[in-house]
């Protein structure tokens, strides 16, 4: 899945996978999404799909995430945020 974001490419075939996650509450309100990391300008994000209930509005897309936001989505969805980021932060 490739986006262009306020002029930055955001390309989940070739950044890092941090890790995969995903729920499934309801036919409309499921979602999966990996988190990413740019290979060069170190950028977050998000590359998911899901239900018309859940970010994704039933659709698959591309978000943009701060250090912040990314570190936020590992420990609610993943775990430790020193098991993911240890190459990437």
């Amino acid at each position: 899945m490739k986006k262009i974001i306020q002029g930055r490419v955001f390309d989940s075939d070739v950044s890092d996978l941090i890790g995969v996650a995903d729920f499934r509450a309801s036919s409309q309100g499921w979602w999966e999404a990996g988190l990413y990391v740019t290979p060069q300008s170190r950028r977050f994000f998000l590359a998911g799909e899901g239900g018309i209930m859940s970010r994704w509005r039933g659709k698959e897309g591309i978000v943009e995430l701060s250090k912040e936001e990314a570190c936020a989505w590992i420990e609610e969805y993943l775990g430790k945020v020193e098991d993911y980021l240890k190459e990437s932060a």
